[in-house]
């Protein structure tokens, strides 16, 4: 070959791929691939998100002051130690960077977020994959791979795809038995979801130790998926390393907007989750009821799964989509025998429901 050599591992990964946003033939779409809020935005998002076409021709303030003082104000955070990113993907790389490199180790849990692997590799470093338990995050697995070359865990609570998560005394035993040079990372990016009593997003530890990040995202409850917004709160020390990295207007003047909007609107918020809480659980039940199994979640999504009526995830997919209703392949995951399905409106889910109930039958 000539031509530029890429860095090591660049080749070794295996590029993200998101749900599917297309049905050739289809009527309507019933787009439950990507996790993205069954509501849509925020009106007061919308009308922010307007607002500000006049002044497009403007850089965006590359600190974010106001989004940082509003996502503080709504959080209960100090928005000193708030970095704001283009989607906490870019969080998730920017950390990497920082953080691992070549001959050292990143781990995560087996069926975690895609990207944590990606990040991984995109810096140079090796990424590591602890079992889980009953598709929740096991922490004495993964602090039995931390070594002297492990330099940032990634732990997804609640996790995507498995929508399982883990308690606050479960997260702080995994960070006590962290030796000091590891990060870890929470991504916390479907906390909003979770009425669990035992839950926290990790903001107390990001408070107690230099060690912790915890990252958040606009793309779930705040619907803003498409202006790409996320954000991390974390010691000084790793906020000073991330802005001295990150691009310095790395987040638009209209996602910024929308944000603060979006955090404003507390009754949206409130109706999202109680919706999503009902739709989910009525929905979990009439899969049950088909002889699936629907995994415990507590995010906006469900993980189903088929092999206990031994029929292919991938034939039910299929059966979706030539009705119009798009779902996520497990596959990628380690899950060949799920398929993980979004929860939409409720009158979205009665007709996923009586599609999957005829593809059983049939």
């Amino acid at each position: 070959m000539t031509g530029p050599i890429p860095n090591p591992g660049v080749l070794d990964i295996a590029a993200y791929v998101g749900g599917e946003h297309s049905a050739p033939g289809a009527t309507r779409l019933i787009r439950l691939a990507s996790n993205e809020g069954a509501l849509g935005p925020s009106a007061k998002a919308v009308e922010a998100f307007k607002a500000v076409g006049p002044d497009i021709h403007r850089y965006p303030d590359g600190g974010a002051a106001k989004l940082r003082g509003a996502i503080g104000r709504r959080f209960g955070l100090d928005p000193a130690r708030i970095v704001c990113g283009n989607g906490s993907d870019e969080i998730l790389h920017l950390l990497a960077q920082a953080y691992a490199g070549p001959g050292t180790e990143v781990l995560h849990t087996r069926h975690g977020f895609l990207v944590y692997p990606i990040a991984a590799r995109a810096s140079g470093a090796t990424p590591v994959a602890a079992p889980e338990k009953d598709l929740r995050t096991d922490v004495d697995a993964l602090l039995a791979r931390v070594n002297d070359r492990t330099r940032i865990v990634y732990v997804a609570n609640p996790n995507n795809p498995t929508g399982s998560y883990i308690s606050a005394a479960e997260m702080a035993r995994l960070h006590a038995g962290l030796p000091p040079h590891v990060l870890l990372v929470i991504d916390a990016a479907y906390a909003e979801y979770v009425t669990a009593n035992d839950y926290t997003s990790g903001a107390e530890l990001v408070e107690r130790f230099p060690n912790v990040v915890m990252t958040r995202t606009f793309s779930k409850i705040f619907a803003l998926g498409g202006l790409r917004l996320g954000w991390m709160y974390a010691p000084a020390g790793v906020v000073d390393a991330i802005n001295r990295i990150r691009g310095p207007f790395n987040v638009s003047s209209a996602a910024m907007a929308a944000g603060i909007a979006a955090l404003e609107d507390m009754a949206f918020q409130e109706r999202s989750r109680s919706e999503n809480e009902a739709v989910r659980a009525r929905f979990a039940t009439a899969v049950t009821a088909m002889g699936l199994t629907a995994h415990p979640s507590v995010g906006n999504f469900v993980l189903v799964d088929f092999a206990g009526i031994g029929r292919p995830a991938e034939e039910a997919r299929l059966a979706l989509k030539a009705k119009g209703i798009l779902v996520r392949q497990m596959g990628a995951y380690g899950l060949p025998t799920c398929l993980r399905i979004t929860i939409g409106t409720a009158e979205e889910m009665d007709i996923v429901s009586d599609a999957l109930d005829a593809w059983v039958r049939s």
